[in-house]
């Protein structure tokens, strides 16, 4: 049996695996040897799967406020083994006073950041490596001179075909003055981090994204956006990172159309999407959850439960621990809430009111640069040692 030192070398690596991304960094610097064993694509690939068999956390976006009164996005990793709460030391000189910072997905320790606006940004908050995407291949503005363009609708996610993670945007094209409220017509661009590059492509939308809270959601290899479709009624609308095609999923049946008193977030839970349903004003609110038990089959939507009512909860954030639910308060402090226990927890976590979102996040060692690639199945732990 080989041995690194005095120790075998398949219980070095078992060591090595349960560290930290920050401890794997520095023994990067160690020599040359544990240098090249921890860059290697297969070391990492193995360091992401232990994490994702046991070390799932929460990554928080929220603003605080700096004494001149000024808000400045934020960073926390929530972890729920013991309860953990740590602030990320993660340049956000981009994005530090964006007020409309949007968390557009997490893909192998890898979180996609917009403010819909300018740039993409792809970060690595374990490493702290960032990367700014290029420009879009779209052009600003189309030889019909009455048409607005817009980007309006972003999505990041893993590609199982290709094993990289891809952006996916949809910019839309809006007549001036015409007074609709659905463009005119969209076109569709997907970023690769295998290529490094933006590619359009030829597919119809059929479906105009819109706002909802907490609702954007990677599952099942898609994208899932809030949306209204051509004949205007309310739909999830989803972009598969492999096929790169859009599907239209029906909301459940029972939901009254173009309520406005309330709100819709999306969210995953055991393995499914769930819908929670829950008031848009007022200080005491009651959350609705379905959940969609084969995907994409509308008839499968089920009511599950139904929360509260609470005081002073804004609105969900994001399931963890199975059977807690993370929530803001109307105050601007994240709660728990336990579904079998039915009690709601302070977390001490504080941010500017309706300024926090969520994601179910894996620290990793993979680069936002790509050339990370996946193991094929009945790979070996084989370092050429």
């Amino acid at each position: 049996m080989e041995v690194i030192g005095d120790l075998p070398r398949e219980l070095f690596l078992e060591i090595l695996l349960r560290l930290s991304v920050e401890s794997l960094m520095r023994c990067k610097c160690v020599c040359k040897y544990w240098y090249a064993l921890i860059s290697n694509p297969k070391f990492i690939e193995l360091h992401l799967k232990y994490n994702c068999n046991n070390n799932v956390c929460v990554l928080l976006k929220r603003c605080l406020l700096t004494c001149l009164g000024e808000r400045e996005n934020m960073l926390s990793l929530v972890c729920s083994n013991g309860f953990s709460f740590v602030n990320l030391d993660v340049d956000l000189s981009l994005y530090k006073k964006e007020p409309c910072l949007q968390l557009l997905g997490h893909c192998d320790g890898i979180i996609c950041l917009s403010n819909y606006r300018d740039d993409i940004v792809l970060c690595n908050p374990a490493t702290r490596e960032s990367m700014v995407l290029p420009e879009s291949s779209l052009p600003c503005y189309l030889p019909i001179s009455n048409l607005i363009p817009q980007t309006s609708a972003l999505g990041f996610g893993y590609d199982a075909k290709t094993h990289h993670c891809k952006v996916v945007r949809i910019v839309s094209y809006w007549e001036e003055r015409s007074g609709s409220d659905l463009p005119h017509h969209s076109r569709v661009e997907v970023y690769s981090l295998a290529t490094g590059s933006w590619k359009e492509i030829d597919v119809q939308v059929p479906a105009h994204v819109w706002y909802s809270p907490c609702f954007e959601t990677y599952f099942n290899g898609a994208f899932h956006w809030y949306a209204i479709d051509n004949n205007r009624n309310e739909v999830i609308l989803s972009f598969h990172m492999g096929n790169e095609e859009f599907r239209v999923i029906p909301m459940p049946s029972v939901l009254p159309l173009y309520d406005h008193s309330l709100c819709r977030s999306l969210l995953v839970w055991n393995g499914c999407i769930a819908l929670v349903i829950y008031p848009r004003e007022g200080t005491e609110k009651s959350f609705e959850i379905y959940v969609m038990k084969e995907y994409g089959v509308r008839e499968s939507w089920t009511k599950i439960l139904t929360i509260g009512p609470l005081t002073k909860v804004e609105m969900p954030l994001a399931f963890w621990k199975n059977d807690e639910i993370l929530m803001e308060g109307s105050d601007g402090l994240v709660v728990s809430y336990n579904l079998k226990r039915q009690e709601l927890k302070d977390l001490p976590i504080y941010g500017v009111p309706k300024s926090f979102a969520t994601l179910v996040y894996v620290n990793s060692l993979v680069s936002v640069k790509g050339g990370n690639q996946k193991l094929d199945e009945g790979y070996t732990t084989d370092f050429g040692w």
